[in-house]
């Protein structure tokens, strides 16, 4: 099993991936604004997961 601070790692590598795709869609002339949105809410939702990640080594430490 990983540790919480692998997991934020790994979580926070692929915010940074999807954050890559994203950019590379706008500054496409076709860009897919359906598939941008949706991007945007797995960025969103792994950076309430690291939040919440970051909270709990706090408290449990």
């Amino acid at each position: 099993m990983m540790s919480t601070a692998e997991h934020v790692a790994q979580l926070t590598e692929k915010h940074h991936r999807i954050e890559e795709e994203i950019q590379t869609e706008l500054s496409s002339p076709s860009a897919d604004h359906v598939h941008i949105s949706e991007l945007k809410r797995q960025k969103l939702r792994i950076k309430e997961k690291i939040s919440m990640l970051s909270r709990e080594e706090k408290v449990t430490h």
